[in-house]
């Protein structure tokens, strides 16, 4: 197992640099200048534009500046911000937190949902629990989430008036009252981002389920006088596991992605925003970080899916 691990982490860095090649140079070549602000600006003389291109390195070749933006990369200095003229890695470390508060609770309030529904809808198969988990499941990855964010704040915040639907990123928890505040404006977009987490692994858990509660193993394990609560939770449900572990794993890269919609909606200053706002400004050093950690986060949880494979399956071993 060591050696696999160590062989698919080797293969992990030619994967990280071409994705990092390809990545800096769509976003050399694509239209956009981050000193268009001062174009029209009459006080900002041409002279002075220059300098601050020569400045942020701009007056380069693009293929110089991605050597010096990986090089830089390798000793983890993610270069400085073109409009803000901050570190990168200082403006990810401050939107962070606001992103992981958000959407890793809204993952593992998703997987901690859809294992019970998923198992008790396949195990009371066509019963009202499991219709009803359906329709659930149904609407959950049916309906996007820009859809069902707006619907909680017309509904929750607009006429009930019980949550704020605007992030305070301000607010600093310090008592009960302040952590009661913050819960307020963090369930709104917990809900969206959990409902469809939810409704995706709760269908491929029964899915699953459904396969092998007919098997042969089951029906042995039934025979021996194991209860019918075990044969379910230790047999059924940990080899219906395996291929959703694919699905989890992979599903964290993809719910930080999903959650920069949730992110603008909601006004949440986090990651998804920082990147929203950094396209629109042509700032290339905050997006080819972002998109450079999102890629990160692919290759590194694709091998905890696969460590996880072996844990689950004794069957599996990795040379």
């Amino acid at each position: 197992m060591g050696r696999y691990i160590i062989r698919r982490l080797l293969i992990a860095i030619p994967t990280l640099l071409v994705i990092s090649f390809v990545v800096y140079a769509i976003l050399a070549l694509a239209p956009g200048d981050p000193l268009s602000q001062f174009a029209n600006n009459p006080n900002v003389p041409p002279e002075v534009r220059e300098r601050i291109r020569e400045s942020l390195g701009l007056n380069q070749p693009w293929h110089v500046r991605y050597v010096k933006w990986l090089l830089a990369l390798v000793k983890g200095d993610f270069g400085y911000s073109f409009m803000s003229h901050l570190p990168v890695i200082n403006l990810l470390t401050e939107r962070l937190p606001n992103t992981l508060a958000v959407v890793g609770v809204a993952y593992i309030l998703g997987i901690a949902l859809a294992v019970p529904i998923g198992m008790i809808s396949a195990v009371k198969r066509y019963s009202i629990f499991d219709h009803l988990a359906t329709t659930f499941a149904f609407i959950g990855f049916s309906v996007p989430t820009f859809f069902t964010g707006l619907l909680l704040i017309i509904l929750f915040s607009i006429n009930l008036h019980w949550f704020p639907f605007i992030y305070d990123s301000t607010l600093k928890v310090k008592d009960f009252g302040s952590f009661i505040d913050q819960m307020k404006q963090s369930i709104m977009p917990i809900i969206v981002l959990a409902l469809f987490d939810t409704a995706t692994l709760a269908r491929y858990i029964r899915a699953e389920m459904l396969e092998h509660l007919p098997l042969d193993y089951v029906r042995t394990a039934r025979g021996k006088g194991i209860a019918e609560r075990l044969v379910v939770v230790r047999h059924v449900l940990r080899n219906s596991l395996i291929p959703v572990v694919t699905l989890v794993a992979l599903g964290v890269p993809a719910v930080f992605a999903g959650a920069i919609v949730t992110e603008q909606i909601f006004r949440v200053p986090g990651i998804g925003e920082l990147l929203i706002r950094s396209i629109n400004d042509s700032d290339t050093p905050v997006v080819a970080a972002i998109v450079f950690l999102f890629a990160v986060l692919v290759v590194l949880f694709n091998l905890i899916a696969d460590v996880m494979y072996a844990v689950l399956d004794p069957r599996i071993r990795y040379a």
